[in-house]
């Protein structure tokens, strides 16, 4: 602050010096310009690569799609799919918004198919084969359009960043849902090993980068679940084909979805209650499941796993 001021009372006695210490002057602001602008612009770009704005449905719980899938849990599968829509309707470059409508179809058809009891987790058959008959073709129709949606809206993202957290966290959950449709209830299990593979690909993409978006945990613990609970000689196979599995990561994988995710944490806990029945971990079994029926008390399918739960003698 002071050499300015020295410099400009100098000028006032010395002629020929003075056009000199105005050039000087002018770099000096000029070079204070653009530091002052590369310290302002320094931590906007460094916190647009590592968190993403507030509004993003991925890495922030929005209030709207948390009381959707709140509905989506308590088995109000119609008003889910509306209270989806509706944030979709203002937001409709978000692929988030057809993920969730995706999900409302998909959960209406396994909760009607039973695939998310004990009874389908239990019976080896079911479990690795799919379920016994179609599902709804209607409603199956509906899932796919959303999909495809969905997965258009990624795409679109990924033009401008190819590692857009938004766009990757749909991939995810796109091809994991694909996966489960595919191979449970649809019994296309070459295809849903492909969707799987896929799912869990997105996923370590995104979690190298974005850690917290937590919810794609569970796509990476399912598929190594189901894949750990083949055959070893079915494994082998798959283990050519660049498939691989792991039963205790894949719990592990779930129940970090099961600690922090945003919107999938009850889906997670279904998930891993079911896993941990079938590994005869029934203590934790009893607990997620109770933790359920407590905060969805009129969901019946809760409260029936958790009876069928307590009533098996803690084996671990």
């Amino acid at each position: 602050m002071t050499k300015p001021l020295q410099l400009s009372c100098y000028c006032a006695t010395g002629s020929g010096v003075q056009p000199f210490v105005r050039r000087i002057e002018d770099n000096l602001l000029r070079h204070s310009y653009v530091l002052a602008l590369l310290l302002l612009l320094s931590p906007v770009v460094n916190f647009a690569r590592e968190t993403p704005g507030v509004q993003s449905p991925a890495f922030t719980t929005v209030p709207e799609l948390s009381a959707g899938f709140d509905l989506l849990y308590r088995q109000r599968f119609a008003e889910a799919r509306e209270a989806f829509a509706s944030w979709e309707s203002r937001n409709p470059q978000e692929p988030f918004g057809q993920v969730a409508i995706a999900a409302a179809y998909l959960f209406e058809e396994l909760s009607r198919q039973g695939v998310l009891t004990s009874d389908f987790f239990l019976n080896e058959k079911k479990f690795l084969h799919g379920i016994e008959g179609s599902p709804d073709s209607e409603r199956m129709s509906h899932f796919r359009d959303a999909i495809a949606r969905a997965c258009e809206l990624a795409r679109e993202r990924q033009k401008t960043n190819p590692k857009d957290g938004e766009a990757l966290l749909a991939l995810t959950l796109a091809a994991g849902m694909e996966s489960d449709a595919e191979s449970i209830l649809q019994k296309r299990h070459l295809a849903g090993l492909k969707s799987m593979k896929k799912a869990n690909g997105y996923a370590k993409e995104l979690l190298a980068q974005y850690p917290d978006a937590t919810d794609a945990y569970v796509a990476t613990g399912i598929a190594n679940y189901v894949i750990g609970s083949q055959s070893g000689s079915t494994r082998f196979a798959l283990w050519f084909g660049g498939i691989h599995g792991d039963k205790k990561l894949g719990m592990e994988q779930v129940a970090r979805t099961v600690e922090d995710g945003r919107y999938l944490r009850p889906f997670a806990k279904i998930i891993l209650a079911l896993a941990a029945r079938r590994e005869k971990q029934d203590t934790l079994a009893q607990r997620l499941f109770g933790e359920l029926t407590k905060q969805y008390p009129d969901n019946e399918q809760f409260a029936s796993e958790y009876a069928k739960a307590m009533s098996v003698p803690s084996g671990d």
